[in-house]
């Protein structure tokens, strides 16, 4: 499981585009002063250039400019997967309907029309970067939280210092539905898995569980060390049902899948299992350290590999004397 290490905070970086300089140096003023920091372009061709040395985290981006104009600058950061998801908010002329509709039409965000307080310039902006962080942290497939929320969450409960566990779940040989069926079967299975967890940390009641999608098949619970076993049980049950009925029929009769090696081998890989790892937060070995409760729940899964069907390995070793 990769988990990185946040981050030092640093202000939102804002590229500014309009060729208009005192609307570039208020606009740039403002924003300082509300702690962002900030880039300027003259036209949409210079932006690009910008933008190739360092990445902004939002574009204001004027609409009529020379050379490339705010248009076409967006078509382009949309065209190109390393900006795709850059937000971008339009400025257009007032009372022009039509460059409204064109700017979202490329690709933009949000617009504001000219003139325009600067103060509303500011709030646009704020909640355009708090709604693609958000984003950013869903899992696009299963719609549950990422890598930075389960942090947080986990976090979380470190500073409480009440008891909780952390549960890694993956499938067993999710590589050969892949190699079977392709990705798109893969994906189905995925999606299964994710809901089948749900249901799960609904079931078991309060205190509420919480679930969050790594990536992959790779899937993490955290919940209070009594709801781990049946929370588990569930799921297991619940997906293995599912997941023979996302096997083409004959596959799912005779058990097994039939691949071909790189020799031309016919190889047969059983149908998919889960391995769950569980780590405990208890008095008895209390973890201080998110990085730490996640490295045992990892090690964990490594033993639940080792054993057939699917499996949970539960830590219960105690806090070295």
């Amino acid at each position: 499981m990769s988990v990185e290490v946040a981050a030092e905070e640093r202000p939102d970086l804002i590229l500014v585009v309009d060729d208009d300089a005192d609307i570039v140096r208020i606009v740039a003023l403002n924003l300082e002063l509300h702690g962002f920091e900030v880039m300027q372009a003259a036209d949409g061709q210079e932006a690009l250039e910008v933008i190739d040395r360092r990445r902004p985290d939002l574009a204001v981006v004027d609409l009529r400019m020379p050379r490339l104009d705010g248009l076409e600058l967006t078509r382009r950061l949309r065209a190109n997967p390393m900006t795709a998801a850059l937000p971008v908010i339009m400025l257009t002329a007032k009372g022009l309907t039509v460059d409204k509709v064109h700017g979202l039409t490329a690709g933009a965000d949000d617009y504001l029309v000219k003139p325009f307080d600067p103060a509303e310039l500011i709030a646009r902006i704020s909640s355009t970067l708090r709604r693609n962080k958000e984003a950013r942290e869903v899992s696009p497939l299963t719609g549950l939280p990422g890598n930075s929320r389960i942090r947080r969450e986990i976090g979380d409960r470190v500073r409480s210092g009440v008891d909780y566990a952390v549960g890694y779940i993956d499938i067993d040989r999710f590589k050969s539905v892949n190699d079977r069926y392709g990705f798109v079967r893969g994906d189905e299975f995925i999606s299964a898995l994710a809901r089948s967890l749900h249901r799960a940390v609904v079931s078991v009641g309060l205190p509420p569980a919480f679930l969050g999608h790594i990536g992959g098949d790779d899937f993490v619970i955290v919940c209070a060390p009594e709801q781990v076993r049946p929370l588990t049980e569930r799921a297991v049950v619940d997906f293995e049902r599912t997941a023979d009925e996302l096997y083409d029929p004959e596959d799912a009769k005779r058990g097994y899948v039939e691949l071909k090696d790189r020799r031309g081998n016919i190889q047969k890989a059983h149908l998919v299992t889960l391995s769950i790892g569980v780590s405990l937060s208890v008095p008895e070995r209390r973890f201080t350290d998110p990085l730490e409760v996640i490295a045992a729940a990892s090690e964990m899964k490594t033993v639940a590999k080792s054993q057939p069907g699917s499996y949970v390995a539960m830590d219960r070793r105690r806090k070295p004397r």
